[in-house]
């Protein structure tokens, strides 16, 4: 049976080495897993191949899922996010970034920590159905319509760059992408953290619903091995 794997998320230029290498050690205790990763280039590729029926492994986001992708797919492990600032175990902040204002770290507290006046300004959006980037905030925000208006931009870093040269007045980026923004996005230098979402469950790796019990216990098991928490 012929079979994709993918890890996008975080699958920027810089760090392609670093996903291969994890996926590399997947392979190594699930052997019959796809000898290379599939990449997407577009939403709409990623959305198929989300919903393919020879998918046996990728990454998605708690947003898609609660609006019909769980219908097509198990979910199979949570990644940890202690290791970067406004994450706590398996769960993810996403930090509201600027251009100016007062910085804020990540809260001790489970709830969000927003800067008022948020709006009176324009957002950033990577997609209208990611839980990090649009649907945490307006739930934070007590705010239906914040997609209406926002700049569209595809990705969290199109989102960081956006705000860094004015098309958005701010965005929602998870913490784990700032992380890494701080480390490859030189726009990302010019922007302040002045809030942070709520705490919720981190992005989900997914398996489809075609994939046989025993493969996806296998695969479950040993993302649990690499340092996930059970689905």
């Amino acid at each position: 049976m012929s079979a994709r794997a993918a890890l996008p998320m975080y699958d920027w230029p810089e760090l392609r080495e670093q996903v291969d290498a994890f996926y590399a050690q997947l392979r190594g205790l699930v052997p019959d897993l796809p000898e290379t990763l599939t990449r997407v280039q577009t939403e709409a590729q990623l959305h198929a191949l989300w919903r393919a029926p020879d998918l046996v492994l990728a990454q998605t986001c708690w947003g898609p899922l609660h609006s019909g992708l769980d219908a097509h797919v198990h979910v199979l492990a949570q990644p940890r996010y202690d290791d970067v600032p406004g994450g706590r175990d398996t769960r993810y902040r996403s930090a509201l970034v600027m251009r100016a204002g007062q910085p804020c770290a990540a809260p001790l507290s489970e709830g969000a920590c927003l800067p008022q006046g948020l709006a009176q300004l324009r957002p950033a959006i990577n997609a209208p159905d990611s839980m990090s980037g649009c649907l945490a905030l307006m739930q934070d925000m007590d705010a239906p319509n914040l997609a209406q208006g926002a700049y569209l931009t595809g990705s969290h870093r199109a989102s960081i760059r956006a705000v860094a040269d004015g098309r958005a007045d701010f965005a929602a980026i998870d913490c784990r992408s700032w992380a890494y923004a701080l480390s490859y996005e030189p726009a990302a230098a010019t922007l302040v953290v002045t809030g942070w979402t709520a705490l919720r469950p981190g992005l989900p790796l997914i398996t489809s619903r075609q994939t046989p019990t025993a493969r996806r216990t296998r695969l479950a098991r040993a993302l649990v091995q690499l340092g996930a928490a059970p689905a």
